[in-house]
């Protein structure tokens, strides 16, 4: 008999392993703002719409220096996290209702599908009816935007928590309230976690929108007067402040759920 040779089948599913390059994305914003750069010094990019990343880099550092810089971000911040705040807890409390109990779900599923669709901040001349064109109506625009995401992320969540886990915790004799708590949050976690993911996106897009009517500070109060007297030097560099602000908010909850998730 002749010996057979096995040979090894290399593994070719690399694209397949989940993971990250650290150096990647700092590569790609190098060769975007280096390219931006060398277009605008070679007059390829018109001054006057499309400054170089140098002036707007010193246009923040003159807002830095000024103090408005802190002003309008402390008054953003404020708004986002206070409506974000109070959307997304209602958002999570309806959601699990709904993932739990047939009627709320019954009730639920329907007003939520008929509103979500609304835009918004097509409400806020409303909510200005109700409560002023002060910070509350801007907190109501905000937590209404982030409440209808958070619930269906949450619902959703709670709703693929597999069910066998839940009759054997149930089998073992647990509470309703041990079951909720040790079996299904945990389960629903990552979901309602990729859900704040999302709100927290629809919170910085309204707070822009909402501070454009009615407000002197903040960061879209900020970029409405620099677009109308055309500084398009200022208006950049709120945008970038809204980018960044956008990409510190997700490192925090990228390090919230490596720690909520580490039993994964």
């Amino acid at each position: 008999m002749s010996e057979t040779t096995k040979s090894t089948v290399p593994f070719r599913g690399g694209g397949f392993i989940p993971g990250t390059q650290r150096w990647a994305p700092w590569l790609a914003f190098a060769a975007i703002i280096g390219s931006w750069e060398t277009a605008s010094r070679l007059g390829w990019l018109p001054p006057l719409f499309m400054p170089a990343p140098s002036e707007v880099v010193s246009a923040l550092h003159q807002l830095l220096i000024d103090g408005k810089l802190v002003t309008h971000i402390a008054a953003s911040l404020q708004r986002i996290v206070s409506g974000w705040l109070i959307g997304s807890m209602a958002g999570v409390a309806i959601g699990f209702l709904m993932g739990i109990f047939v009627l709320a779900r019954s009730v639920g599923l329907p007003v939520v599908s008929a509103l979500f669709p609304i835009p918004k901040i097509a409400l806020l001349p409303l909510f200005i009816l109700w409560f002023g064109i002060g910070e509350p109506s801007k907190v109501a625009t905000i937590a209404l935007g982030v409440f209808f995401p958070t619930v269906v992320s949450a619902f959703s969540a709670v709703d693929n928590v597999p069910r066998n886990l839940i009759r054997m915790a149930q089998s073992f004799g647990l509470s309703t309230r041990m079951i909720v708590f040790k079996v299904i949050l945990p389960g629903a976690m990552p979901g309602i976690l990729a859900g704040f993911r999302i709100s927290t996106s629809i919170a910085l897009i309204l707070v822009v929108a909402a501070e454009m009517i009615g407000t002197q500070v903040g960061i879209g109060a900020f970029v409405l007067a620099a677009g109308n007297l055309m500084q398009i030097d200022q208006l950049i560099a709120g945008v970038v402040l809204l980018s960044v602000l956008g990409l510190t908010v997700s490192a925090l909850l990228g390090l919230i759920e490596k720690t909520v998730l580490r039993w994964r």
